[in-house]
């Protein structure tokens, strides 16, 4: 069996995790590290916000920093994510791996196997529910918060009929790299404190609405999931969703090296943070 490496990073802080992130897409462009499974955590909690997305005008800076949360722009599209409990992961593989189909929303589909396997090891009914036609997607879309949870991808992974993992995807120097957030639990009120609005009243509608489609895994779990279990089951579930041996690793000096290169001049900057 194809053996991957697997990763368990520390907490870090929001420019670092979104500099490895990149450091390994570059480093495994260059054939120096291996196809790359990651889960990590923030310090402090975090919100980050889409590759595409105007800072200024969708977020609410101030309050970001009135609550002590981190804040940072990613290489990917999507929308805003509170990291706080919940745990990250990261899938960083070439595009012409043949696990890889060539079509972005069939590697999607592929690389959330891991994911779909890691919620059923929790016990939990998840499943897969393509976006491919017009009645799945109003089923699971909103009127357009700027938070990520909100937001429909191509393959939703849902439980009980709310989405469970927000996931995002780029494709750099022939690498994909695909990240996303699995949800322990959520302060939606806090979230909703972060996003502009123009209106309380629009604001509570969309909090509503997002409420209705989201959900946490320690609102359908029966019992409440540990960071380290919710770690467990989805390093189990990335092995047997991607049929690969995952072989706990770390990352290369080199690795760390660019992380912190990319973290001072690109993630930590205010130029990329609020470019847009």
């Amino acid at each position: 069996m194809e053996k991957w490496r697997y990763l368990v990073t520390e907490a870090m802080s929001p420019e670092m995790n979104m500099a490895v992130d990149e450091a390994i897409l570059q480093l495994h462009a260059e054939g120096k590290v291996p196809p790359t499974v990651r889960f990590y955590t923030w310090n402090p909690a975090t919100l980050s916000i889409g590759y595409f997305q105007k800072a200024l005008k969708e977020i609410n800076l101030e309050e970001v920093h009135k609550h002590g949360l981190g804040f940072v722009r990613r290489p990917t599209g999507g929308r805003a994510v509170l990291h706080d409990k919940e745990l990250t992961y990261s899938v960083i593989v070439s595009e012409q791996h043949p696990k890889m189909p060539s079509s972005v929303t069939e590697a999607y589909k592929i690389i959330s196997m891991g994911l779909l396997h890691g919620f059923q090891n929790l016990g939990l009914k998840a499943e897969m529910v393509s976006l491919a036609n017009e009645e799945e997607k109003e089923k699971y879309s909103s009127p357009g918060s700027s938070a990520c949870f909100d937001s429909p991808s191509w393959y939703e992974l849902v439980v009980e009929g709310k989405k469970v993992a927000g996931s995002a995807q780029t494709r750099q120097k022939g690498v994909i790299l695909q990240h996303g957030s699995i949800l322990l639990d959520m302060d939606v009120e806090l979230l909703f404190s972060l996003l502009n609005f123009s209106s309380d009243r629009l604001k509570q509608r969309m909090m509503e609405s997002f409420r209705q489609k989201a959900v946490t895994i320690n609102e359908v779990s029966p019992r409440a999931i540990s960071l380290q279990e919710a770690i467990d089951a989805f390093g189990r579930g990335f092995a047997s969703g991607l049929d690969v041996e995952l072989v706990p690793g770390e990352l290369t000096e080199e690795e760390l090296a660019l992380a912190k290169e990319l973290a001072q001049t690109r993630y930590g900057t205010e130029e990329w943070n609020l470019r847009r």
